[in-house]
């Protein structure tokens, strides 16, 4: 069992930046690949970021490459997601979770997941 704690979220206006945590506890967190998602109102959950159990390989969807930086700190148990230049179209709740098997993109492939932090951002 691996519980998943996310905090950071908050309003922010365009251009702006934020930083993601995601504490996690129990099982052995640094064996898992993490990812953040994110949900914005009447949209389906999407891929945001994916970091390797070692943090050697990260993984981001396009509209997000360049802006925002996924990262792990094994020592600490916890992920984050560092989101520059924010975009209006970047607001949504952002979930981190861990990931089980298969492909890092989808949300299948992940069995625990936190509550999520709401992020949004004002043009």
């Amino acid at each position: 069992q691996v519980q998943l704690v996310e905090s950071g979220g908050g309003l922010v206006q365009a251009g702006g930046s934020l930083r993601l945590s995601c504490a996690a506890s129990g099982r052995t967190f640094s064996r898992n690949a993490m990812g953040w998602f994110r949900q914005a109102p009447g949209k389906e959950r999407e891929f945001v970021a994916a970091i390797s159990w070692i943090g050697g390989s990260t993984y981001y969807t396009d509209s997000v490459k360049g802006r925002f930086t996924i990262s792990r700190d094994n020592a600490k148990n916890t992920v984050y997601l560092q989101m520059n230049s924010l975009k209006p179209e970047d607001t949504a709740v952002y979930y981190c979770a861990a990931h089980r098997s298969n492909s890092y993109y989808s949300s299948s492939s992940y069995n625990y997941w936190g509550q999520g932090t709401q992020v949004t951002v004002s043009s």
